[in-house]
C-alpha cells in the first residue's frame, strides 16, 4: 500500500502536534523496539519515531529497517523524526 502525495500533506499535518512514541537508542533496531512500533501502530496508526544517531545515513537506515519490519509507510523525515503510519485494519473508523 504506497500513500499518495494528498495522503502524506494529510497525515504530515496531523502528525504536526503528536509527540514522541518510540526512541531508538544505541542498540538500533531490536524485536522488543519492533513488538513495542507494532503495538504503537495498531493503537494509534500514526506515529512519531526519535532516531538518536548523529550519522545521517545510519538514521537513514534503521528508519527504513524499522519501516520494513513493521509493513509500515514512511509519511515524513525530517533531522532525527520520522513519521510512520499504518492502517489498522482491526480499528472501526468513526
Amino acid at each position: 500500500m504506497s500513500l499518495d502525495n494528498k495522503k502524506k500533506r494529510a497525515l504530515k499535518s496531523q502528525a504536526h502536534h503528536l509527540k514522541v512514541i518510540i526512541q531508538v537508542g544505541q542498540h538500533g533496531i531490536s524485536e522488543n523496539l519492533v513488538a513495542e512500533t507494532n503495538s504503537a501502530l495498531n493503537i494509534h496508526e500514526l506515529i512519531k519515531v526519535q532516531i538518536q544517531s548523529d550519522d545521517r545515513v545510519e538514521r537513514k537506515e534503521a528508519g527504513l529497517a524499522l519501516v520494513a519490519k513493521t509493513g509500515a509507510e514512511l509519511v515524513h523525515n525530517i533531522g532525527k523524526i520520522f513519521v510512520l503510519y499504518r492502517k489498522n485494519k482491526d480499528k472501526k473508523s468513526t
